[in-house]
């Protein structure tokens, strides 16, 4: 198994026809929480990360095209995660703890990822494949502005930033039904902001995140770090977290970094999500 290639994580794609898989793999012990605030997501398992819930650590995230169909692309990640003998212990072997989150792209209608593509997603992971950004893995069929006449580009997007002695990461699938907007909160594409939508009824959206860091933290305190990273949606996308996204952010924390101010952190978090959404859809020149 080659290095990692996202702070003690791996991380790799399979990238098909129009969609793809992206599959975070963190660390042995790393923490997880999540939460959902768009009013149409596509996810699995994504209930064992409320606070309450028994189990505290995460194998896998998988981020998936296809809408519900591709949330299938879990069950190859599963598979290979079991023949390395990890996950939860059972007295019949070992469950992988993992959740999917999925985007709406065209595959809905012809060929959606399935468990295929999740296993040569994790395998790119472990085998240290470079973790590229853009119209790749999950977010090789994801566009935004949906509710202009023409939709801008999406795709997947990038960015780290440190709180004290702690490191944040943001990978982020955006497939937004409004815009991105830029720093100064201008859409990237499209020109003056909306107030008469052309698409009223956006059902092809979803924007997704998964937040990793360093730092030591509780289920409760990912939790939180979730809810920073829906900050940062609402800085970088208008709107966010409508009725017809399923805007969804998972929070992972690995351990190494002790001490870290969980509320720097939070900030930090926020900061980060922007600029990875802003990073899916503006190219380097």
């Amino acid at each position: 198994m080659s290095g990692p290639q996202l702070l003690s994580a791996h991380a790799g794609h399979w990238t098909g026809a129009g969609t793809g898989v992206t599959v975070i793999l963190p660390p042995p012990g790393t923490v997880g929480s999540g939460e959902v605030r768009g009013g149409a997501p596509a996810t699995r398992e994504f209930a064992l990360l409320e606070p309450g819930r028994m189990v505290e650590r995460v194998d896998a995230v998988v981020l998936s095209g296809g809408s519900a169909f591709g949330l299938a692309a879990a069950d190859g990640v599963m598979g290979l995660l079991r023949e390395r003998g990890h996950g939860f212990p059972t007295p019949f072997g070992p469950v992988p703890i993992f959740v999917g989150m999925s985007i709406f792209d065209e595959s809905v209608a012809t060929n959606p990822p399935g468990p295929g593509a999740g296993r040569d997603a994790a395998l790119a992971a472990l085998t240290g494949q470079p973790f590229r950004s853009g119209t790749t893995g999950a977010g090789t069929g994801a566009r935004t502005g949906r509710w202009r006449p023409e939709p801008a580009p999406g795709g997947l997007g990038v960015a780290t930033g440190r709180a004290g002695p702690a490191t944040i990461a943001a990978v982020v699938v955006v497939n937004a039904w409004g815009d991105v907007l830029d720093e100064a909160g201008r859409p990237v594409f499209g020109g003056p902001p909306v107030t008469d939508p052309a698409v009223r009824s956006g059902l092809q959206n979803t924007t997704i995140a998964v937040l990793l860091t360093d730092a030591q933290l509780s289920k409760l305190d990912c939790h939180l770090l979730a809810q920073s990273g829906h900050t940062g949606f609402a800085r970088a996308l208008h709107p966010a977290h409508s009725r017809y996204d399923g805007d969804a952010v998972v929070a992972l924390a690995t351990g190494e970094v002790d001490g870290a101010d969980l509320d720097l952190l939070r900030a930090a978090a926020t900061e980060v999500t922007a600029a990875a959404i802003r990073s899916a859809v503006i190219r380097p020149s």
